[in-house]
């Protein structure tokens, strides 16, 4: 590992103690730490020691630098220091404890991750507990006498005046309840006085408004249950325990879980259990006079977690998070805008099996054939101008526009069945013996088929087992079966039986003429009526969008009348993510393009880079040019919104939302259709509060036949202007 990773692993070790990865926050939690210097330079020996020990030993060097494998460590380092007065062989003791702890966290890494459950502060626990047990019978050590030498320490570097001002601070007049929150926040770090909460609070409140209502929702549900219960409390036990109740509300409301009014029931209704166990669990441990520190918010949130992921159905209502962004808000906005943006994306993006542009002269919940559990099918012909299907007298199959016109498959899959040799039928005659005619099935996945019926005879271009890909040419239409006229009918299906029912699954994109232009149709069920086409690739798009890993793109970018160069770099992560990298700005930019799509997902960066206009530009491109065709789509907040921006409605998001922002896509003007060698994408990212527009950004991106040559951006008082740079 590098140096750098060694600092971010430092500060990582700090800032996952609350399921974060925000280095302001854990500068904030270190200056806490060094409150006592000789326990906070403890605490980052372990870290150091711990972060060493895996990188030797072979560990992951990614989960090393985020944290994971130190911020047990830290704990164990931190407690050893405030419990033992300064001394060399504290030092070793430390090493020692923090190599128990690394070995303690990879096994139970491993054996809970079998059923893929997080360790939490169990390593720490053990260790911890062992030292404390066996300094007792080191006679050479001194407990710490943690106030005095505090004060000490606060003369060294303030006198008289620094100490009066702490101690005026620490006997602050708070509400008992919110002193003893601020004491127990600060006991997680092993400080037991008010104003190391009191900073942490803050920190927490400027890191996560969510986790931060969550801290005190868990700590007030246990205060009110103990109030509720008679239970025992003094200020000094409860600031002992207290952080269990924070930690399990942060955990499981808005770390664990999306964020919701569900996540916030579960972190009220579980903090009962956890000050039950941490009661019992107390008196048991208090035989051995060892404090049970964060014990019980480790049992609970892990029994939860595992019952949670042993459910038969899933609700839609309360959510795991699947991607973990260590920030309850950005789980949140980004699953909001996940669910909404892709919640018809399916496994299958299933085409249209056919060229050009056809009719549905059948859709689903047809007058004719398609009833009963044949109800979501559809029927295709092509009409000409005048909506007839046929040319001359339409006497014979020969005379309709569709008859012998190409078949597509409608994804990737293996043939499962073809049934051919039936002739056509004469115009206006039906086979109702072999109703579905010459069919194909095609199976795209385990429990999900698409067939295709009144196939011309010997047409068929593949054989039954063998691999289609989408779009490929797999028969012609024919007029079998019961048919009295050429027409292709489709279905999608759960068997692969001839005879299977239909499933009510959607196109995942076309395009439906609307009078003289279009309408773009993302993941819809064409309906009866509908004139509508494949998206057809746009060759100066396609080449535009096509971004190789490892390619480099150069902008001279001119602002204010100055002019600088910028380069992006585009990469793969360990995942096979595809994203461009800005060096100048260390901006990352997430997108996926399938050759039909081009789309961005994900941000990280500054919002002051182009390539963060570039992503608000090109949020979603499907690769098709349409003249005045409209695109529309939708941001997650934290795209478009600064965190004071977000500020008041990352308190409420979990329960409403009420800022919005969206994009729009227009094409604009292309010189030629056929052979195009120059087009105009125009875009648009709005703002909205109440549904009130109230900001608006506006991008122009023009493209050539060597690729993008120029990205502006407008915004309110200022243009910008990037101009691709090429090789010559």
């Amino acid at each position: 590992m590098t140096l750098k990773q060694y600092i971010r692993s430092i500060f990582n070790s700090y800032s996952i103690i609350f399921f974060s990865d925000r280095y302001l926050f854990a500068s904030v939690l270190i200056l806490v730490s060094f409150l006592n210097v000789f326990a906070g330079f403890c605490g980052v020996l372990a870290v150091i020691f711990s972060s060493v020990l895996s990188d030797l030993l072979g560990y992951d060097r990614y989960r090393t630098e985020k944290g994971y494998y130190g911020f047990n460590a830290l704990l164990v380092g931190l407690g050893i220091g405030l419990n033992l007065q300064p001394d060399w062989l504290v030092v070793i003791i430390v090493l020692i404890a923090s190599y128990l702890t690394l070995l303690i966290t990879i096994t139970l890494e491993n054996t809970l991750g079998k059923n893929n459950l997080p360790f939490l502060s169990l390593p720490f626990l053990i260790p911890f507990w062992f030292m404390l047990l066996a300094i007792r019978e080191l006679h050479f050590l001194s407990l710490s006498e943690q106030g005095v030498f505090f004060i000490k320490e606060l003369f060294v570097i303030g006198g008289n005046r620094l100490i009066s001002v702490y101690e005026w601070w620490d006997q602050f007049e708070f509400i008992t309840s919110l002193r003893t929150y601020f004491l127990s926040l600060g006991a997680i770090f092993f400080q037991y006085q008010v104003l190391p909460g009191v900073l942490i609070s803050l920190a927490l409140l400027y890191y996560s408004r969510i986790a931060f209502s969550l801290s005190l929702i868990g700590f007030y549900s246990a205060y009110f249950f103990y109030q509720l219960m008679g239970a025992n409390f003094t200020e000094q036990s409860f600031s002992y325990i207290g952080f269990n109740y924070i930690l399990t509300g942060i955990a499981i409301g808005g770390y664990f879980l999306v964020p919701s009014r569900l996540s916030y029931f579960w972190a009220v209704i579980l903090t009962p259990a956890v000050v039950l166990l941490t009661l019992s669990l107390s008196r048991i441990f208090g035989v051995w006079h060892i404090y049970i520190y964060s014990l019980p918010f480790n049992i609970i949130v892990l029994l939860f977690l595992y019952a949670y992921r042993l459910r038969v159905y899933n609700s839609s209502k309360s959510l795991e998070v699947k991607i973990q962004r260590n920030s309850p808000e950005l789980n949140l906005y980004m699953y909001l805008n996940s669910n909404h943006r892709f919640r018809d994306y399916s496994v299958y993006p299933i085409r249209l099996p056919f060229y050009g542009e056809w009719k549905v002269s059948q859709g689903h919940d047809g007058a004719l054939t398609h009833k009963s559990k044949w109800r979501n099918a559809w029927d295709f012909v092509i009409t000409d101008s005048e909506g007839k299907t046929f040319r001359n007298y339409g006497a014979s199959p020969g005379d309709y526009y569709c008859y012998n016109k190409a078949i597509l498959s409608p994804y990737d899959g293996y043939v499962d069945e073809i049934i051919d040799g039936i002739p056509d039928n004469e115009i206006g005659d039906v086979n109702v013996e072999e109703n579905w005619g010459n069919t194909i099935v095609i199976r795209h996945g385990e429990g999900f088929y698409s067939k295709i019926s009144h196939i011309k005879a010997g047409s068929f271009k593949v054989m039954k087992g063998e691999w289609v890909r989408a779009g490929q040419v797999i028969a012609f239409c024919g007029n079998s079966g019961r048919s009295p006229e050429p027409h292709i009918h489709f279905q999608l299906q759960g068997v692969p039986f001839v005879d299977g029912a239909t499933i009510d699954y959607p196109v995942s994109q076309y395009m439906k003429k609307a009078g003289s232009g279009y309408e773009y149709r993302s993941y819809s069920i064409p309906e009866e009526g509908d004139i509508i086409s494949n998206v057809e690739i746009n060759p100066l798009m396609k080449k535009a969008f096509h971004f190789i890993p490892g390619g480099k793109i150069s902008f001279e970018v001119e602002k204010k009348g100055k002019v600088k160069k910028i380069e992006w770099e585009v990469y793969t992560n360990i995942y096979n993510y595809l994203y461009i990298y800005c060096r100048a700005s260390n901006s990352y930019a997430y997108f996926s393009e399938d050759g039909r799509n081009f789309y961005f997902y994900n941000f990280v960066g500054s919002k002051r880079s182009l390539l963060y206009y570039f992503f608000l530009a090109a949020y979603k491109v499907p690769l098709g040019f349409y003249k005045d065709v409209a695109v529309k789509d939708t941001f997650a907040l934290n795209f478009t919104y600064s965190k004071p921006g977000l500020f008041v409605q990352d308190f409420i998001a979990p329960f409403f939302v009420f800022l919005k922002s969206d994009y729009t896509l227009q094409y604009g003007e292309i010189d030629e259709v056929i052979n195009p060698s120059y087009l105009i994408l125009n875009s648009s990212a709005d703002k909205s509060f109440f549904g009130k527009q109230t900001g608006r950004k506006n991008f122009k991106i023009e493209i050539s036949k060597e690729g993008i040559e120029t990205i502006n951006i407008f915004l309110k008082n200022k243009k910008i202007k990037a101009t691709c740079i090429r090789q010559q």
